[in-house]
């Protein structure tokens, strides 16, 4: 699940290279198996702190830096100490070293306190300070801000006690000689103290922001943020309260706080797990992580507070009742934070990728269990620690039984193995929630990656038909859009669509629930948020998430025009929005032309598609209506050019799958003639275009103009023709004009081709059919052409001569010989307009009338003699 690259080896970048510097102390062999070095503490910069003892009796402590990969002597002790704690301040001129004193043998009898913490002038190695000497752990950790400042005089240490209590020294510094550095009046040290926190009962330390986060507990548990700035103030940015179980620690709990290889906890004496993890990069976003076994009951609990989203999830895990596996319930799952992914693992239990940007259902996060679970970690979770980094490096796990730290990631193959593990044909019930959350994963998280995007598109070519639970090609068309257009604002994340799921009528419940889970999620989580930038962002985000929780449908849905798509079709006469829907339309394709230039490899936006430009122009309508309601702070020119990107983007995105699966088939132009039957490659490009057409239509959304022409000449190709000819009545082939003038003038006029293009021409509109008539080399075509050309002629004549048309021409029946018809319609128009001899008479015998006019009209036509 986990790919992961070493960073650092104790053994190989640290021990080796102390073996060669002290080989001229004594020797080799002998010095090799006295050794032992441990790590205790990892700064700000990388930089990795370590204490060794040797044959030479002594203790010593070095800086590896992860830079320039060199070792460096910090300080040695005269004698063997036990190093609790230590921290190395930016300048490196002061080491801030925690003892845990030895009270064995003749040291037993002494009152000596049981942690001795000292401040230790290294710049050159010079005066050493008492800090404190108490009976309880202490924890030491300098604040390294950034400063603009090129020599800083002054540092600033906390420390931290198992009392419950945090106090920040200042230190400040003075030049000797010019180059020794030590403390300024370091007797009046104690008066620059300032205790910042007290009665905390758990405490972690983010050296990359510099903020300290702690819990306290009074009328209830109430976790808080300490963010010390550049200037060396701090303010309380943060409070959020927490429903624990009492008494969740035995002790105060430290965390990101250096390594204690002398007082390492058991895992079974912890009732509680907590964790605050935040990624002040693109997410703007903070979870909170902890956990509760439950032992009587063989299950574990673990909560996921998201803030920036103001809710909470609860999931309750069953771990079986096996006698074997009941000390699984004494230990707690690691937090491993990746991105925007909360990796929670319980070796040899359970693997669950929690999607903290799309948590609103259980199917869009990965949850593996027995032999599922394959972390990729050759050591035991016990072993390891979750060291918090920047985003940008990932996350480091840190085996302390090795020395050894790995960045980890996100495993690609192993998600598309998850993908490839079955096949639609098999029962899906189980496998569909993994396959999504996995395939989600891959285009949201890693879409960027074009290679791996190939190579999820060609899985989708080898299952096309849809699976039982989702349509895999909507997921694949609204993920990879939702990641394209969350780049360029976040404040799209709960607007835009990015599942198909949420269009179903009913969801599948497989989708909802995870089998041995139970989920229970909590809205408003009462979190108080004040400060400057990552705080401003933070606040403003838990704001948002607050108001679109409280109104109704905030997230996009395509399917939702369907409604006004089909009213606009029924209308065919031009409406009022048709002018508008046509300048959202040219935005559109204007864009997908600026980016596509370059790109020819399928014949698409080559023609007029008059229906997909009106779908086109309405999807952008409805959108940008959607996000003006949602979102007016964007301000409307924002959000057209975000829509009208979101469009386009969809239109090359398509573009983009058929390009790949031409590639992937080596497609040429010879796809697009007509006279030849298609090969199984081209019935396989058929069958993927023709899922696109239905994920498309499930889901309301255009296709690039050309798709339809492009669709019916596959079709034409790969179908018997009375096949096609049903694909077109049922409406899942459209007849575009720029296919029936091909299909005329590419195929000769045999039997079978005859009766195909007369075929077609019934199902021709007739303005498209007198215009295509004029294509096709043939009787029909030659009649049809010259009774259209004595009409225009006759009706010319007509206009002319000033008659008005009758009304039984309008109504009656047309012979097909045209000059018959027009004479007949001459007479008709004459005998309306003449004068009715009869029409004054009050008194009109009509039987003698009828009688007479049949008469006449027998003798005209030569039956009868006067």
């Amino acid at each position: 699940m986990l790919k992961l690259q070493a960073k650092f080896d104790l053994h190989s970048d640290v021990v080796s290279d102390i073996l060669r510097k002290e080989a001229l102390v004594c020797r080799v062999e002998e010095y090799s198996s006295a050794v032992d070095t441990r790590i205790l503490n990892i700064e700000r910069d990388g930089s990795i702190l370590y204490s060794w003892k040797g044959a030479t009796e002594t203790t010593r402590i070095g800086k590896y830096d992860s830079n320039t990969k060199q070792n460096k002597l910090l300080y040695s002790f005269d004698k063997q100490v036990c190093v609790s704690s230590c921290s190395l301040n930016k300048e490196e001129t002061l080491l801030a070293v925690s003892l845990a004193q030895n009270t064995r043998g003749e040291e037993r009898l002494k009152p000596i306190s049981k942690c001795l913490t000292l401040l230790i002038e290294i710049s050159p190695i010079n005066n050493t300070k008492v800090l404190k000497a108490v009976d309880c752990r202490v924890k030491v950790q300098f604040l390294h801000q950034e400063t603009d400042r090129r020599s800083v005089m002054e540092s600033h240490l906390l420390l931290l006690t198992e009392d419950g209590y945090v106090d920040l020294y200042h230190v400040l510094l003075t030049k000797q000689e010019g180059y020794r550095v030590v403390m300024m009046n370091p007797e009046r040290l104690s008066k620059t103290v300032e205790r910042i926190v007290e009665d905390l009962i758990w405490v972690q330390w983010d050296e990359h922001t510099q903020r300290l986060y702690y819990l306290t507990h009074k009328d209830k548990f109430l976790l808080r943020c300490l963010q010390f700035y550049t200037n060396h103030n701090y303010d309380t940015v943060f409070e959020l309260p927490l429903e624990l179980p009492a008494n969740p620690f035995c002790t105060v709990k430290f965390a990101n706080l250096g390594f204690d290889h002398y007082h390492m906890e058991r895992r079974e004496q912890e009732h509680i797990r907590m964790e605050v993890f935040t990624n002040r990069i693109e997410e703007r976003s903070m979870c909170v992580c902890y956990s509760q076994p439950l032992k009587d009951k063989q299950e574990l609990i673990y909560t996921v507070v998201l803030v920036h989203k103001d809710c909470k999830t609860s999931f309750r895990v069953s771990l079986g009742s096996d006698q074997s596996q009941q000390k699984a319930t004494q230990l707690h799952p690691l937090f491993i934070p990746i991105g925007y992914y909360i990796l929670v693992y319980l070796q040899d239990y359970f693997l669950h990728c929690i999607n903290t940007r799309q948590q609103e259902m259980p199917c869009h996060s990965l949850f593996l269990s027995g032999q599922d679970v394959d972390m990729g970690l050759h050591c035991q979770s016990a072993n390891i620690t979750v060291l918090h980094a920047e985003e940008e490096s990932g996350s480091r796990l840190l085996d302390l039984a090795s020395g050894k730290i790995h960045t980890a990631e996100l495993s690609p193959a192993y998600l598309l193995q998850i993908l490839r593990s079955d096949t639609p044909r098999c029962p899906s019930s189980k496998a569909d929630p993994k396959r999504l959350a996995a395939l989600h994963c891959l285009l949201v998280y890693m879409g960027n990656d074009p290679n791996l995007e190939q190579k999820v598109i060609e899985w989708l070519c080898d299952n096309v038909n849809a699976f039982e639970s989702f349509d895999q090609i909507q997921e694949f068309i609204l993920a990879s859009l939702y990641r394209i257009s969350y780049k360029k604002s976040l404040s799209l994340d709960k607007v835009l669509p990015y599942s198909s799921v949420f269009d179903k009528k009913e969801v599948p419940v497989c989708l909802l629930k995870v089998p041995g889970v139970l989920c229970i999620t909590e809205l408003h989580m009462e979190s108080t948020l004040k400060g400057k930038g990552f705080w401003t962002e933070l606040q403003w985000n838990t704001e948002r998430a607050k108001y679109l929780d409280a109104v109704p449908n905030p997230r996009y849905r395509p399917s939702h025009i369907q409604t006004d798509w089909d009213k606009l079709r029924s209308k065919r006469s031009p409406s009022s929005n048709m002018n508008h829907f046509e300048e959202n339309t040219k935005k559109v394709l204007s864009m997908v032309d600026n980016w596509c230039l370059d790109k020819k490899l399928v014949p698409l936006f080559q023609e007029e598609d008059h229906q997909q430009r009106e779908l086109i122009g309405l999807t952008v309508d409805k959108l940008r209506e959607h996000l003006n309601r949602h979102l007016p702070r964007l301000g409307k020119k924002r959000i057209d050019l975000l829509v009208v990107s979101y469009v386009a983007k969809l239109m090359e995105l398509i573009r983009h799958m058929l390009e790949s699966v031409w590639l992937k088939y080596k497609l040429g132009a010879r796809v697009l003639c007509l006279t030849q039957q298609g090969s199984p490659a081209e019935w396989s490009v058929f069958h993927f275009m023709f899922r696109i057409l239905e994920a498309t239509r499930g889901l309301c959304l255009p296709l690039p103009p050309g798709y339809h022409t492009l669709l019916t000449v596959f079709a034409v190709r790969c179908l018997p023709h009375h096949t096609f000819l049903q694909y077109i009545d049922h409406g899942f082939l459209q007849l575009t004009e720029t296919f029936v003038s091909r299909l005329m003038t590419d195929l000769d006029n045999s039997d079978a081709n005859e009766i195909l293009k007369f075929s077609i021409f019934k199902r021709l509109p007739e303005p498209m059919e007198q215009r295509i008539y004029h294509m096709w080399d043939h009787p029909a075509s030659s009649a049809s052409i010259s009774r259209d050309y004595v009409r225009t002629l006759l009706e010319k004549d007509n206009k002319n001569k000033g008659l008005t048309p009758s009304s039984r021409d309008k109504t009656g029946f047309r012979p097909e010989f045209l000059p018959l018809t027009y004479l007949a319609k001459i007479l008709s128009d004459v005998e309306e307009q003449a004068l009715n001899p009869f029409e004054e008479q009050e008194n009109v015998d009509a039987r003698f009338v009828e009688e007479t006019a049949l008469k006449q009209t027998l003798i005209l036509l030569g039956f009868e003699t006067k």
